[in-house]
């Protein structure tokens, strides 16, 4: 874990819950931070993250991974095991990095996964033209869970900035009633090319944010994608473009450009 930070860690009240097989990450209130299944860790238990891992449609074979938030590293988890990208995380609080490991059993450091101890807005600035990211998946809450910690479109270009110039996506897990104010800020930052998926029943909205050259893509080959990361991940992509279609004018044409 390469440190960032001096500073009172922002996270000094997490505790844990657990129940019929699963544990929970809570930042000092009953809101879930992350979960695991005990018995099959690397398993994305909940529909959020798994509807951030929708980057894998456009662009399945990336690179370079970056994530702002750990979390109970469910996504670092994920990613590290079912793609052959380095992986480079951002976290602010040392106590969830130590609970990341100790409690939810994220791999240690090594050639392809580093752990910064790193405010998330700091570090993507810093990124600039360093290692730009294929996939940037952003998961930035603190323990009131209202809103992500950074939510303004000065942010989300700084993002933008950091994502690979021939061609990247991001995804964005937003919640609850800020909604339509942080998809406002991610499409003035993203110059419109987002899309947006279902909400689920949690509240969570997941945003996609395209960077870099156009992409270009049909209906087949989305489908096409979707089928073999079904088969690779064991999630429901078919679901995600069906959503996606459902959701954003831009999947009706027949040729897609994000």
């Amino acid at each position: 874990m390469k440190k960032h930070l001096h500073n009172p860690d922002p996270c000094p009240n997490l505790f844990f819950s657990e129940e019929d097989g699963f544990r929970y990450l809570h930042f000092g209130s009953p809101w879930i931070q992350g979960a695991m299944k005990v018995g099959r860790p690397y398993e994305l238990v909940l529909e959020y993250p798994r509807q951030m891992m929708a980057c894998g449609l456009f662009y399945p074979e990336p690179e370079q991974i970056v994530q702002l938030g750990l979390g109970a590293a469910s996504l670092t988890k994920f990613c590290y095991r079912y793609t052959d990208a380095r992986i480079d995380v951002a976290e602010i609080s040392e106590n969830v990095v130590m609970s990341a490991h100790q409690c939810f059993k994220c791999p240690m450091p090594d050639d392809r996964l580093q752990i910064h101890l790193a405010d998330a807005k700091s570090f993507i600035a810093a990124r600039q033209d360093f290692n730009p990211a294929d996939w940037l998946q952003v998961d930035i809450y603190d323990e009131q869970a209202q809103g992500p910690v950074y939510d303004d479109a000065d942010f989300y270009r700084l993002c933008r900035r950091a994502m690979n110039k021939r061609g990247a996506v991001a995804s964005f897990n937003l919640f609850g009633s800020r909604f339509e104010k942080s998809f406002s800020a991610i499409s003035e930052a993203f110059e419109g090319r987002v899309l947006v998926m279902p909400e689920i029943d949690e509240g969570n909205r997941v945003v996609l944010g395209f960077a870099g050259a156009k992409l270009e893509i049909t209906h087949d080959e989305l489908y096409e994608r979707a089928q073999s990361l079904r088969h690779r991940w064991k999630l429901g992509a078919i679901k995600w473009v069906n959503g996606l279609k459902a959701l954003n004018p831009a999947l009706k044409e027949e040729v897609i450009t994000l």
